[in-house]
This record gives structure tokens, sequence and C-alpha cells, in this order.
């Protein structure tokens, strides 16, 4: 049985798209496997979100170029640069596009006879495919479920619609069958990820549906966490934060990248323009005990001094409990990229710093707070010093905080432990289990 490897870069949207690939080959009568070294042939899946992902992609497929792998370039990069990547190195063996990998094998057969395929459609289009099982990279206490893929809104900075096409969701059976076999296999925090999830079911059911979703699978047994990334702010409406805040499997977390505050950088984002003040006090009085995680970018072209203070004055007013910064990244096919004027890098960066470290002054205070309580949380994982990782209901794997335990308690991950809290830092927590 011939074995193909996979690399993936990028998002947890992409983290799936990686799975999928892996599930077709395995279909089709593959081996798999996540170690380069034990075969010929490497699928390469990359992102192409901003330069430094797209660098990052490009450094692997240099590296298993060097070391004579026969190199499939798959996802947002494949999509974005088609023809760069086949001028610049031409030692591929194949190129297939973003929406494209359920054909994934077509290219696989004809590398190994020695042979160059691309696929790459001109219009991308993602049609989740739900005849395939996803092999899963990472297998533990949580596990991704994408309900949708594509984007039908045209924000100024983002490349994700001419890479993915509009906004597709799935069926919601689909989703739900789909969750319900995590469930079989161990998960028990399950996230839910689109480009934007609040759109969840306008295109097949013409209304938003998230809410009903959610109550779904609310009911499933053995599913201790429901969490809901990537929030768009025109769609956080009453019902949704109610559905949210009624089901108990619904952790009581929002994530909503606002990406700025000032109204003439959303209207020049062509992000939905208004005071998003009232939005936030009412995410926070619908939902006891909220954590909102939200995001923002600095640098963006025709950004001044006074749109800057605004923002930070936003955040310190409205004290958001996470928070990512990201400086701007000129991308080539948005309208943001002939935008003048253009901010330098080095005001961008220093913007950057300052807002940075007014939300790390914020989220310690934040954290401060929480010594002292008894807090659910689920066990991750353990540490080279025998430390218990977890997390609590309020931080996403990966982007947000961890608890550190010490106990001579025998945890397994997944399970959900009350943690006192005895310590905090700016970004995590330290504690004993109850």
């Amino acid at each position: 049985m011939k074995k193909i490897a996979l690399i993936s870069h990028g998002c947890a949207k992409n983290l799936v798209d990686s799975e999928l690939i892996l599930g077709v080959l395995k279909q089709n009568g593959y081996e798999i496997t996540l170690d380069e070294t034990e075969t010929d042939i490497v699928i390469v899946n990359t992102c192409s979100f901003i330069c430094d992902a797209e660098r990052e992609s490009i450094s692997s497929i240099v590296e298993m170029v060097d070391k004579g792998k026969k190199v499939i370039v798959a996802g947002c990069l494949a999509q974005k640069h088609v023809d760069e990547l086949k001028r610049e190195i031409p030692e591929l063996a194949g190129i297939i596009g973003a929406t494209d990998f359920t054909k994934i094998v077509e290219i696989v057969k004809a590398v190994e006879g020695g042979k160059y395929k691309e696929i790459v459609s001109e219009i991308p289009n993602y049609i989740y495919p739900e005849n395939i099982e996803r092999q899963q990279i990472t297998m533990g206490a949580s596990s991704y479920l994408k309900i949708a893929d594509g984007c039908s809104y045209r924000c100024g900075y983002c490349v994700i619609p001419f890479l993915r096409g509009n906004y597709h969701s799935r069926k919601m059976e689909d989703v739900v069958n789909e969750a319900k076999e995590l469930v079989k296999k161990g998960v028990t925090e399950i996230i839910l990820i689109a480009q934007d999830t609040t759109g969840y079911g306008v295109d097949i059911y013409k209304k938003p549906m998230l809410s009903e979703l959610l109550k779904e699978l609310n009911k499933i047994e053995g599913l201790m966490w429901i969490r809901v990334m990537y929030a768009y702010p025109t769609q956080m409406t009453d019902e949704l934060l109610t559905t949210i805040a009624e089901c108990k499997k619904c952790v009581k977390y929002v994530d909503i990248p606002l990406q700025h505050s000032h109204p003439e950088m959303l209207k020049l984002m062509n992000r939905p323009s208004f005071d998003y003040r009232p939005m936030v006090k009412n995410i926070r009085k619908l939902i006891p005990n909220v954590s909102i995680r939200t995001a923002f970018i600095v640098g963006y072209p025709g950004e001044t001094e006074e749109h800057f203070e605004h923002l930070c004055e936003f955040v310190k007013e409205m004290k958001f409990d996470r928070m990512g910064v990201f400086c701007y990244s000129r991308e080539k096919g948005t309208a943001s990229y002939s935008m003048k004027p253009q901010v330098p890098k080095r005001i961008a960066k220093a913007r950057y710093k300052k807002l940075m470290e007014i939300q790390q002054q914020i989220s310690k205070e934040r954290n401060q707070n929480m010594v002292g309580k008894t807090l659910p949380c689920i066990i991750e994982a353990f540490s080279d010093d025998g430390e218990v990782i977890a997390r609590t209901e309020y931080d996403a794997p990966e982007i947000d905080g961890v608890v550190n335990i010490k106990t001579d308690k025998y945890v397994v991950p997944g399970d959900i432990e009350l943690v006192k809290i005895t310590s905090a830092t700016e970004y995590d927590l330290e504690g004993v289990i109850e």
C-alpha cells in the first residue's frame, strides 16, 4: 500500500480540509502519514491569508523539494499563486486548488506515474464533501466542526472569497451527525467554525439557523461543551445570544472579530459601520458571566492617529476578556491593496505594541479576578514536568490561555474537572483540582 504524507498549515478551517484530504486518500486505499521521511510523496496544504502565512507555507514546500520529495501543493496558496508557484518552483509534482481537494487522488495517481498534474478551479466553490470521513490529525478533548465555508462578504483586507468562493452552509442533519460521530470517538468539546458562523443556514434555509443548530447539538449525549467561533457583528441577535445563554452545553464565550471601532475605518474596511458599544453591552447583559474575544487590525490604509486613539479608548472602555491584534497585511486582489495612504509598517508595529500593552493590563486584571474561584476546566494534556494542562470554558484552544494544574489525582484528557484557581498571570492561570 502506497504511503502519502501531509503537512498542514494555517487556520482551523484549513486543518479540517487537511483531514478531509487524508479521508479521501484513505477511502481510495492509500496509507497516510504525518512523517514525510516515510514516503516520497508529500502534500503541503497551505495558507495564504497574510504574507507571514505564505512565507511559512513556501518554506515547507522548498524544504520538501530540497529533500527530493515529490511535492503536491494544496490549499489557498495554490489557489492564489498557481502560476508563480510553477514558475518559481518548477520541481513541483502537482498543484490542487483550495476547493478542489476531493480530486486529490487524480493528482496523486499522475505523480505516481511520473507526470505533473494541476487542478485549480478558476472560480472556487467550496462544497463540503459529506461522503468523506475525516482522518483526524489532532485527536483529543476538542475537535473543530466546520459548518460552512466560503464567504459572501467583501471585507477590504480579505482574500478568502477569492480563494474559496461564496458562502456555503452544510445541511443541519449532516453537521449533527458528524458531531455525534466525534463524540463516539471521545471528543467532549466541539468548536463550530466557518468564515462566519452566524451566517449559517442563510443560503440553504433562507434565514440564519445557528440558534437551531445549537439547540440540536445541545441534545447530544456525551457532548460536554459547544463553542462558537468567528461571529459577525450584524448577526448577534437577541435570539442567538439567548440560545447561547440557555443551552447548558454552550460555553459562555463569544468570539466576534470587530476589526476596528472608528466608523470611518469600518467603512474603509467595508465592515458594518456602527457604534459597537451597545452590542457588546447587550452580549454581556443576555449572557451572564460571558467571556468576549475579539480581534482588531492596526495600520489599515487611511488609519490616522485619531482613528487609532479612538480604538485604544474603545478597548479601554469595553475591557474585552480576550483580544488579538494584527498589523495590516497588504494582499493583492483585495480592495485595500491599492488604497492610499498606506500606513508605514513601523507605525503599524508601534500601534500593535501599544494596543497589546493596553489589553495585557486588562487581561491581567480579569485573570486576577478569577483567583479563589472554582471553575470547570477541560483537561487537555500533560506537560513535561508533570503538570496537567487544562482550559476554562472562557478559553478556546491554542489562541487563549490555559490553566496549569498541580495534582496527584488521575485525570484523563477530555474530562471536565472542578479547579480552584490559586494564581494568575496576564494570560494563564494556575489551580488545584477540588
